[in-house]
């Protein structure tokens, strides 16, 4: 399936600009070629394509629409790396296993706070149509840890952390859930005194095994868990 990203709207599809060069000059495709277009909101047209000197379309032959997303729902809610290339990597795993919202959050040991948040919404669709994803991720503005709980519900939120003399639970112990939202801290961890915080907002401290994990694996962990209990339900 060769699958791009534009808009959709009753019967008429136009497929973005940035996404009619990538066929023109990169990929060099043919009129009259089998293409599909999503608008990462659940809807999918098929077609043929149509090429009209620099500019691409599409002949639309079906639309579908309200196509199924994932569930359980998962946020990500992940500081950011130092080097931005692993939250990056992050990133594209992530979507490729379905999560449904990534935020960046800044906590007391965050060393990087300027994040270009355009360029991981572009990763995060380039992820999506590698995955055949009729459903694209939200990508939020990045956010201090105070400011993203207040729009939280603890019932569906957990801390991922790596203070073994804090109480935590296993990862498998969560019962199942229609949305889950993770909090995963910066390298060298969340404080004590933010752990303290979290509880203290009713944020449950879960457990991602014995081994310390980078903060970018430790978010692929999250999203690798979340994938089979998808697929195996």
């Amino acid at each position: 399936m060769k699958l791009f990203y534009g808009h959709i709207e009753n019967n008429l599809v136009t497929i973005h600009d940035e996404e009619q060069q990538h066929i023109v000059k990169v990929l060099r495709m043919k009129d009259g070629e089998e293409i599909y277009v999503t608008d990462g909101q659940g809807n999918l047209a098929s077609g043929k394509l149509l090429i009209e000197g620099k500019k691409a379309g599409i002949e639309v032959s079906e639309i579908k629409t309200d196509l199924p997303g994932f569930s359980p729902k998962l946020h990500i809610a992940i500081a950011p790396t130092k080097n931005i290339d692993r939250i990056e990597f992050f990133v594209e795993k992530a979507v490729e296993m379905g999560v449904s919202e990534i935020s960046i959050i800044v906590t007391e040991k965050t060393e990087r706070k300027n994040i270009n948040i355009d360029k991981i919404r572009k990763q995060a669709i380039a992820a999506s149509k590698q995955s055949l994803r009729f459903h694209f991720p939200v990508i939020h503005e990045v956010v201090k840890l105070t400011d993203f709980l207040q729009n939280t519900d603890p019932e569906y939120t957990f801390v991922a952390h790596c203070h073994e003399n804090l109480d935590r639970t296993d990862l498998n112990a969560i019962p199942q859930l229609e949305q889950l939202t993770f909090l995963i801290g910066p390298e060298g961890d969340f404080s004590e005194k933010e752990i303290s915080f979290l509880a203290g907002n009713r944020i449950k401290a879960v457990s991602l095994g014995n081994q310390r994990l980078r903060t970018e694996t430790a978010g692929v962990f999250v999203a690798a868990w979340n994938y089979f209990k998808m697929t195996t339900a």
